[in-house]
């Protein structure tokens, strides 16, 4: 560093300081953070239902004959001919189905619906903060400190939200700033500059969209006056 400073090179460093504020959170929903596009496509016409595009894992296919859901999860190794004849397959338990090549029919249906869900992640904030940080430069004159404590101002002043890596949003506050020249007969020099940045503590997970949304109440009648078992 004193080889450095001999040459007018400056230092910026650093610190987390040690405090820290619990700030109130009020949104602790899971939200969807992404989600990976269909391969795989279902084309309806009529009573018969067309697979194409590629065979990809961490899909569902359903079918939706007359109001009632079949799903088949997609597996690495199957092929739309094998997704078709496995839909066609459980649809037989409930009325007649066949399947052909990339297609299944029901002859019978009044109305077929299809659609493929896929895998993504969801995240949900547990709690937010305050985190305090201290960003000091150092040099061997005021010149070469109050150039690098400016270049600071620059690059933080405009900065409000930055993206932190999972996909949350950290909040920079402005705080306060000291010149400390107590080193000065060392001939170090330095500018404290103290900022807030608030962030959340995460969770993460993998989900599944939704393709075929269920309600199932057991006895009685349920709101609709509808009958269950």
């Amino acid at each position: 560093m004193r080889e450095d400073f001999a040459n007018n090179i400056g230092y910026v460093s650093v610190y987390p300081l040690p405090t820290e504020t619990v700030l109130r959170s009020t949104v602790r929903e899971w939200e969807v953070q992404s989600i990976a596009a269909p391969t795989v496509t279902v084309a309806v016409s009529d009573v018969t239902a067309t697979l194409g595009g590629t065979v990809a894992a961490s899909q569902n296919v359903a079918a939706v004959v007359d109001g009632k859901p079949f799903v088949y999860g997609v597996q690495a190794t199957d092929t739309l001919s094998g997704i078709a004849t496995a839909l066609a397959t459980m649809i037989s338990a409930d009325q007649p189905a066949t399947s052909s090549g990339t297609g299944f029919t029901v002859p019978g249906a009044h109305l077929i619906e299809a659609r493929v869900g896929t895998a993504g992640t969801i995240i949900r904030e547990l709690r937010r903060q305050r985190k305090g940080f201290q960003i000091t430069a150092w040099g061997n004159c005021f010149d070469v400190r109050d150039r690098l404590g400016m270049a600071i101002d620059q690059a933080l002043g405009p900065l409000v939200r930055a993206t932190l890596p999972d996909g949350s949003q950290a909040i920079f506050h402005y705080q306060s700033s000291r010149q400390d020249d107590t080193q000065q007969k060392q001939l170090i020099y330095r500018r404290d500059v103290i900022y807030g940045i608030d962030y959340s503590t995460t969770q993460i997970d993998n989900a599944f969209g939704v393709v075929a949304p269920q309600a199932f109440v057991v006895g009685g009648i349920d709101t609709l006056g509808i009958p269950t078992s």
